[in-house]
């Protein structure tokens, strides 16, 4: 028996070429679901051939939520790879997998080759939105009614931004600072002035009905400044969001991966 990492266990076993075998053992099928990972990351990423497998690994990590969150998995994976395959010949197996192992790495492997569509879970929220010209009052008014803290922003039918409460305090806070009166800026000024406010980086983001449960969390790991995310048809700014996902949806979304 051998251990690799303490995760891994093998038990050896010669499977020779004339062996009859009416079901896959977890060899083949270990070997099969590896084969789809190192195939998906190489397409979706255009790794080159030549790259070695727990290279391409580490280089994933920083454009996959699965690859990150299963990569000492998979680096592991690959070694127990190479100790099951006598040389390159994939049809020379000489190792059995155990199948609590198997098991996962088919799970990893469905993940990166055909993960959820956000969609499809229960983390899309219906979207209420404001016209660019309502009042900071008006907007907290429907923000309290409604218990929404990110409301997006049209003008003309083109979206101009997200309302934000944290984003609204701080606005309010830098006008007093600088001498302002509160009914003044409840009142007198629109959401427009606030949402279109400059900042180092963006705090919302569009995506298609299309995007994978993997791009969204992607997208808030990459971003640490994200608030949430409108999901449109076709990801465009023009088009009527169909829905909308918030950073507190993050913990939910992890569940998905999980029991996928």
């Amino acid at each position: 028996m051998f251990v690799f990492n303490t995760l891994i266990l093998i038990k050896v076993q010669i499977i020779t070429k004339g062996e009859n075998i009416l079901e896959k053992s977890n060899a083949v099928r270990f070997i099969d679901a590896y084969n789809k990972i190192d195939y998906q990351l190489r397409i979706q990423y255009n790794f080159k051939r030549s790259m070695s497998f727990s290279d391409m690994i580490r280089k994933a990590v920083v454009m996959n939520h699965i690859v990150r969150k299963y990569e000492d998995d998979l680096i592991d994976f690959g070694r127990l790879r190479n100790a099951i395959i006598h040389k390159s010949n994939d049809k020379f197996l000489i190792a059995e997998p155990h199948t609590d192992v198997v098991e996962k790495l088919e799970k990893i492997a469905k993940l990166i080759s055909t993960p959820p569509k956000v969609i499809e879970t229960s983390c899309v929220h219906d979207v209420f939105t404001v016209s660019y010209d309502v009042s900071i009052l008006n907007v907290i008014e429907i923000m309290a009614q409604t218990t929404y803290s990110n409301i997006p922003v049209f003008k003309d039918g083109v979206l101009i931004g997200v309302a934000n409460g944290q984003k609204i305090i701080d606005a309010f806070g830098d006008y007093m600072l600088k001498g302002g009166v509160c009914s003044d800026f409840l009142n007198n000024k629109t959401i427009e002035e606030i949402v279109t406010i400059p900042t180092s980086k963006k705090y919302y983001e569009i995506a298609s009905i299309d995007v994978t449960v993997e791009e969204i969390m992607n997208m808030f790991f990459t971003n640490r400044k994200l608030l949430c995310v409108i999901l449109t048809k076709y990801g465009k700014m023009g088009e009527t969001p169909v829905g909308i996902i918030t950073s507190s949806d993050f913990m939910e979304l992890n569940k998905i991966v999980e029991n996928y």
